[in-house]
């Protein structure tokens, strides 16, 4: 395999020797009909006469001296503060005071892997690399709140099996599920979160009302929702009467399209990673004690990519 910019592969190399030393051809003729320069076509032919078929192999493009580079010192404070904080470019900029620009090439040049691929507890890289490139955000606050529902397992008390592993001394069969309801804005990603008992249609109704009333303490009024077509969306009569009550729409992704609500998926994700499986919680109460406190620092402290590294709360308008 030839390096990923070379207009010729080895058997082209080869081809382009064969043609110039062997049937004795001019060099500008062939790297014509070669589709090369013929600064590239002489490069190949005087390699080759110095060192011979050795000299067709790549070489590394690494400049020999980058007195530019990051200094040493800088790049092991941000490859330290990663592994400390397991945070991404625009998280360690915060941490480090290194621009985020600096600290994604010191992550890209030690190939240290991205954040959605490894395990949140360990560090350790569990799954391969997933991408999507189609994006939207809507032009104001309210204009599209996502929402959706994460279940996610109690922690019995003394730790589950995420910090003691899967050993029969871990007794977490039967203890259930905390369904947490998510909103988070289209525009500002500011979002609301609450850990509730289930998943029904006037469970999901109550969380609207309550998350709608918290919104609107933030100067932002729901206009419209963005669900899945899960029965507690889609077949509630409850949640329709709390979308008329506000004067918003309901709409609903595509059936078997989660990406289509990709905020709140993301949003998800996030919460998982940062929150419930981010330390290791004595019980179930510890971990619902620190959702409101990283709800706070999300929306009001933590970077967010998106939003050219400031938080949410710097897109919501003052309601003054």
């Amino acid at each position: 395999m030839a390096h990923s910019n070379a207009r010729l592969n080895m058997f082209g190399r080869q081809l382009l020797v064969r043609r110039v030393r062997v049937e004795h051809r001019p060099v500008a003729h062939v790297a014509k009909e070669m589709g090369i320069s013929r600064r590239c076509a002489h490069k190949w032919v005087s390699r080759f006469d110095a060192e011979g078929a050795a000299g067709l192999q790549d070489r590394s493009s690494r400049p020999r001296t980058s007195p530019s580079r990051t200094p040493a010192r800088v790049e092991q404070r941000v490859l330290k503060a990663r592994r400390e904080h397991r945070c991404d470019a625009v998280g360690l900029a915060h941490h480090t005071g290194v621009p985020a620009s600096t600290c994604g090439r010191i992550l890209r040049r030690y190939g240290v892997p991205r954040l959605a691929d490894c395990d949140p507890i360990t560090g350790e890289v569990i799954r391969g690399p997933r991408m999507s490139a189609r994006r939207y955000e809507h032009p104001h606050p309210g204009d599209l709140v996502h929402l959706d529902v994460k279940k996610i397992g109690r922690i019995p008390d003394g730790g589950g099996w995420r910090v003691h592993g899967r050993s029969e001394h871990v007794k977490a069969r039967g203890i259930g599920y905390d369904y947490v309801h998510a909103a988070i804005d289209d525009h500002s990603r500011l979002a609301y979160a609450e850990i509730l008992p289930d998943e029904k249609g006037t469970t999901t109704a109550a969380f609207l009302t309550r998350a709608a009333a918290w919104y609107a303490t933030q100067g932002v009024s729901i206009k419209a929702i963005l669900t899945d077509n899960a029965f507690n969306y889609r077949r509630s009569r409850a949640l329709a009467a709390i979308v008329n009550e506000l004067g918003a729409h309901h709409h609903f992704i595509r059936p078997h399209c989660p990406w289509t609500n990709g905020k709140a998926e993301r949003f998800n994700r996030t919460l998982q990673l940062e929150w419930a499986y981010r330390r290791q919680y004595r019980n179930n109460t510890h971990r619902a004690r620190a959702l409101p406190r990283w709800l706070a620092i999300y929306n009001n402290q933590r970077p967010h990519t998106a939003l050219g590294g400031q938080p949410p709360i710097s897109r919501v308008l003052p309601t003054s």
